[in-house]
């Protein structure tokens, strides 16, 4: 392994790419997971869903009854585990369905579409309803309740301060994501470059967002507009992907030195927002 400017930073940095690389499988244990969001309204009024009453809470315990087992962070359930799949939920609000990973995409439409046919069966129960839209088109930062997640009170203090659009994505973006496995260190770095350069093909090819606040915003991806200005420590279109000698050491420098949000311990989140990875390993936070 290469080492990094300082003798006391190799072992996190080797044990970085290490991780890293066991991550590799062989081509028949390839999988691909799925992740699809949508914002949750009340039918009639159209306004966004608190967590209580007869919010997401009771939308998350009505699921229970598939065979999903309740996630809890102190006393309030914040996500649904059955399998290898999950169910959690976004800083808005938004209803997230995290697949398991599958072979094929028959695979993962079957599985989408079994779980959209049970959050209708109890969304319909309690009066509301799902909307499938990168951005939401009527309401304001203002409006959309924040999840009682520790998480997200640290995310909320913190975006204003790197970025004019971070709430946004935080309380009013949703998204469909994919994670792909790899075999190799060429073949994560092939994968990796051509995801990047499809991105905005994918992006123009499934923009659905091009309203907010009842008004056209002049995008057709508002959602996408949004990550421009979010957070560019973390964000963007990454240009050393593309350079000769990119692989597992070059990723691991940029993820030591990201900015971190938060250390979770005993169930408690810590807010380190800003602080670096790399000193977090190395043992120099307070």
């Amino acid at each position: 392994m290469a080492e990094v400017a300082c003798d006391d930073r190799t072992l996190v940095f080797d044990d970085l790419v290490r991780w890293i690389e066991v991550g590799a499988k062989p081509k028949a244990d390839w999988r691909v997971g799925a992740e699809h969001e949508k914002f949750v309204f009340r039918l009639g009024t159209h306004e966004p869903v608190p967590y209580e009453p007869q919010g997401i809470k009771a939308l998350l315990e009505g699921l229970t009854r598939y065979g999903w087992a309740p996630v809890l962070e102190g006393e309030n359930v914040i996500a649904l585990e059955r399998g290898k799949a999950s169910v959690s939920l976004e800083p808005g609000g938004q209803f997230e369905l995290s697949g398991a990973p599958l072979e094929t995409i028959h695979d993962i439409c079957e599985e989408t579409g079994g779980h959209l046919q049970e959050v209708k069966v109890v969304a319909d129960e309690l009066g509301l309803g799902f909307l499938g839209l990168g951005y939401t088109p009527i309401w304001t930062r203002e409006q959309v309740p924040m999840m009682p997640k520790g998480r997200y009170q640290i995310m909320r203090n913190y975006m204003p301060k790197v970025g004019s659009m971070g709430l946004d994505m935080m309380f009013r973006t949703c998204t469909v994501q994919a994670n792909l496995d790899f075999g190799s260190e060429a073949d994560m770095v092939a994968k990796f470059r051509t995801s990047l350069a499809l991105q905005p093909i994918a992006t123009a090819l499934f923009a659905n967002s091009p309203f907010k606040e009842g008004k056209p915003t002049g995008f057709v991806s508002a959602r996408a507009n949004v990550w421009t200005d979010t957070d560019n420590d973390r964000t963007g279109m990454l240009d050393f992907v593309f350079a000769d000698g990119f692989g597992f050491e070059t990723y691991a420098r940029y993820a030591l030195d990201v900015p971190m949000y938060f250390v979770k311990r005993e169930g408690r989140y810590i807010d380190v927002a800003g602080r670096s990875f790399r000193d977090f390993m190395e043992g120099k936070l307070p």
